[in-house]
């Protein structure tokens, strides 16, 4: 069984199908890309995948249990995490705080236990400053862990957004465009950093990217995108050399 299943994904907006029929399957520890032109409907998928819209047609399954329609806070307790294009992190906080955010998942306690500093607020905070800490550690910004988020540089925030999407403790990680931005040599350090995630959590990964030497160097599947329909999928090599997609992004340049 699929760790991911989609099936017969859709959805229009004012009339226009931004998503037509998609079809996804993605086993679990996989390394999967989803590519495709500007405005193919790529983050339009990841958007209906995490609870963000809402499909008009189609289901979506995670381990076997059916997420469709279900909200944000909901899929990602059932094991869907994510990162934007875009960077999300809480920029005022602390390195520390914002991984914390993301272990609030799994440790929580009552507002009067934290009103009043009860015993279990201080364990639960123990816990996952602890915890915390860990997943620092495995990103290398342990050391940066009392520094405000927003004063790190670009690469490191980047690494921040991925170690908090990771505190949710997620079965299925979504990256959107994590290369977004990034010079050659933070790009290289990303795909590190990427396949190390998958290998230290065991992770299944899927991802949005433009920069093909990122996804030739780290994907076994794709799925490519144009005008909201599959254009072609299969295995990473015989997928960059279709001729229908070497035009289809030649034609978005």
């Amino acid at each position: 069984m699929a760790l991911l299943e989609v099936k017969n994904l859709s959805i229009s907006f004012g009339g226009l199908r931004a998503v037509d029929n998609f079809n996804l399957n993605i086993e679990k520890g996989e390394l999967y890309g989803l590519i495709g032109p500007n405005g193919a409907g790529k983050t339009t998928v990841f958007n209906l995948l995490t609870g963000v819209y809402k499909p008009d047609e189609g289901f979506i399954k995670l381990d076997g249990k059916d997420i469709t329609g279900h909200r944000t806070v909901e899929i990602n307790k059932d094991g869907i995490a994510r990162t934007f294009q875009n960077i999300r992190l809480f920029k005022q906080l602390s390195v520390l705080d914002n991984v914390k955010a993301g272990l609030h998942n799994h440790h929580s306690y009552s507002t009067l236990t934290g009103i009043f500093r009860l015993p279990k607020y201080w364990k639960t905070e123990k816990e996952m400053n602890e915890r915390a800490m860990e997943i620092l550690k495995v990103f290398g910004l342990d050391v940066h862990a009392d520094k405000l988020a927003s004063n790190l540089p670009y690469g490191p925030q980047r690494k921040l957004e991925i170690a908090r999407a990771m505190a949710t403790e997620p079965k299925l990680l979504l990256l959107d465009e994590p290369a977004a931005g990034m010079n050659p040599n933070e790009t290289q350090e990303l795909m590190d950093t990427i396949q190390f995630v998958r290998k230290h959590f065991d992770m299944t990964i899927l991802l949005i990217e433009h920069d093909m030497k990122l996804v030739s160097g780290i994907c076994e599947r794709l799925t490519v995108l144009n005008f909201g329909q599959i254009l072609t999928e299969g295995k990473t090599g015989e997928v960059l050399n279709n001729p229908e997609v070497i035009k289809a992004y030649l034609g978005d340049e």
